[in-house]
């Protein structure tokens, strides 16, 4: 079922592209189906991650901001068209995507992990190394690397559109897989539990609290975590380049609410363990 966009209490108002001027609403844009970083719950407001810490860093910033909601899908020529001036949606920093916009520093990172159903046969997949920096691996991570892609052969993995994830199954398994793409991450669960996809990928800050629901008690990660690389250095603030006053601005609030623990005990709520930056 379609969710209806939804926005923060404070009324939304129009700005004329390009960049922010002072005194103005901050107007801060997010996919609102990836819980949980960002989602619609029951009645039909956004929570999670994200939520609550905008809140936070627009005080620390004296920023008056709204939040609101919009499709992952074609968000970043949303901003640089000016419908938003922020994009707070798990938007990991890249390499490909500074070319378009600008980031503060990152808040969060987590790392992407593979996700079966419980029956599969993949259920037993382990490698050597628990983790694996695609920046510049070492012989135990190339190992892991190159099982985790043998293992994989033929299967038909999902992944949501647009993401870092789907960019390293291209960059690293297309031609041994089969990939299917989706709009959100709820529409591939289903998909991962109806059998219609073999695996899952994702970030584990997405997968771990949903492994303590109902809805994910049959699913299981298997191999190792992957990050760097095609994943990039962490999730951050995305905005339009002539907008890097406000990127600095928000940066700042970054830091002091990772100094004083606020991005850790708000990261632990939402995600069970501490995804903060250092």
């Amino acid at each position: 079922m379609k969710k209806m966009l939804a926005t923060a209490a404070l009324t939304a108002v129009t700005l004329v592209s390009g960049a922010a001027q002072a005194g103005d609403i901050v107007r801060i844009a997010t996919e609102g189906a990836y819980p949980p970083w960002n989602a619609l719950n029951s009645a039909g407001t956004l929570e999670g991650f994200e939520i609550d810490l905008y809140k936070d860093l627009c005080l620390r910033a004296k920023l008056e901001c709204t939040m609101e909601q919009t499709p992952w899908e074609g968000i970043i020529p949303s901003l640089k068209a000016g419908k938003f001036d922020v994009i707070m949606a798990g938007m990991s920093i890249t390499d490909k995507r500074k070319k378009k916009i600008t980031f503060t520093r990152s808040y969060a990172a987590s790392p992407a992990v593979f996700v079966v159903d419980k029956k599969s046969a993949l259920a037993s997949f382990t490698v050597g190394a628990a983790k694996i920096s695609l920046a510049n691996l070492d012989e135990a991570e190339q190992k892991a690397l190159d099982a985790t892609i043998a293992a994989l052969k033929g299967k038909t993995i999902g992944v949501q559109k647009g993401t870092i994830h789907l960019n390293f199954l291209k960059e690293y398994l297309k031609s041994d897989i089969t990939i299917r793409t989706y709009a959100t991450q709820e529409q591939l669960d289903l998909d991962l539990q109806s059998g219609r996809v073999d695996v899952a990928f994702a970030a584990m800050s997405y997968w771990h609290p949903l492994f303590q629901k109902e809805e994910g008690k049959d699913f299981l990660a298997i191999g190792p975590g992957f990050s760097e690389g095609p994943f990039g250095a962490g999730v951050g603030l995305g905005l339009r380049k002539d907008d890097q006053a406000l990127a600095d601005k928000f940066s700042v609030a970054i830091n002091a609410a990772i100094a004083d623990g606020t991005v850790s005990k708000i990261a632990m709520k939402w995600f069970g363990f501490d995804a903060s930056t250092k």
